[in-house]
């Protein structure tokens, strides 16, 4: 179980080991559209403990990244890059950084592995080159990389609204989670234009979510509340997602895509025996986060 990770001493020229957490969306609804294209949705994003490992070191200049397990390499101008780039712009610093990745969440997937590296990055960097940027402000930088990224630098379980910008800290009940990801990824663009696309979802509030979550005894009720819009469009170009479904689906679970896929999975109060998934499949069982392990990292 990750747990919060102290603040480093003041001065240091490399942090380490840094974890950057996976997300689920416990649902995900679409419930319009703006006039610029953009859909609005609500969910509840859950931090996970699938992690990813980042290692940053300080340079007098430049930005260079390196991926640890080359049968994961991202590419060159990943979201790392992008980020660090976006920081020493934002406040005019002229240090570098060198950024290695030790990448465990996989690609395509829907569990903003991408998004969370970045979002690292930026706290990482934040305390490197002693910028001294309070949470808002970091989040001001992330937001534009991308929709998911101000959720990881939030530090916090979130109700989420918008178009992603908009967080509001929820309270999830300790749980465990297991996670299937089948071979094929989906395009996150395809699913949005699909013509199986539910638009129109009732909008729901945070009163509904938790309301729904104190109606069993067990305390673990709100992980069922609403669905995932994006699944039948996904299931749709994937017929993967749903053989996962299914195969999560044998063992008593009840089983949802994340985000826009292709990984599903399944919350349940209790550990259940670790499942024999086909080989090509990776998988993860794990836990439900509190907290993001960072999450006290500001200056």
């Amino acid at each position: 179980m990750l747990e919060l990770i102290p603040l480093p001493p003041a001065g240091e020229k490399s942090l380490t080991h840094l974890p950057a957490p996976a997300k689920i969306n416990t649902f995900l609804h679409i419930i319009g559209r703006r006039a610029d294209g953009y859909h609005l949705l609500q969910s509840v994003f859950a931090l996970v403990d699938w992690v990813d490992y980042i290692h940053v070191h300080q340079r007098p200049n430049g930005i260079s990244r390196q991926d640890l397990n080359p049968a994961c390499a991202l590419p060159a101008e990943d979201l790392m890059v992008r980020a660090a780039q976006a920081l020493q712009q934002a406040t005019g610093c002229t240090l570098g950084a060198h950024i290695e990745i030790q990448k465990h969440i996989p690609m395509q997937a829907g569990l903003g592995g991408g998004s969370s590296n970045a979002a690292t990055c930026l706290i990482a960097l934040n305390r490197l080159w002693q910028l001294g940027l309070s949470r808002t402000q970091l989040i001001q930088v992330g937001a534009k990389l991308g929709a998911d990224v101000p959720f990881f630098l939030g530090g916090t379980n979130a109700w989420v609204e918008g178009v992603g910008e908009r967080l509001t800290p929820v309270a999830l009940p300790p749980a465990h989670v297991t996670i299937v990801k089948p071979p094929r990824g989906v395009s996150t663009a395809e699913i949005f234009a699909s013509p199986l696309l539910n638009r129109n979802s009732n909008p729901a509030t945070i009163s509904d979510f938790t309301e729904h979550g104190r109606s069993t005894k067990d305390g673990w009720q709100p992980y069922s509340f609403g669905q995932n819009d994006l699944q039948e469009p996904a299931v749709s170009v994937c017929h993967d997602i749903q053989d996962a479904l299914n195969w999560l689906s044998q063992f008593g679970l009840t089983a949802r895509m994340t985000g826009s896929g292709s990984a599903v999975f399944a919350v349940h109060p209790k550990p259940v025996a670790t499942l024999d998934a086909p080989p090509e499949w990776v998988t993860h069982q794990g836990r439900v986060l509190v907290v993001h392990p960072l999450k006290n990292w500001f200056l």
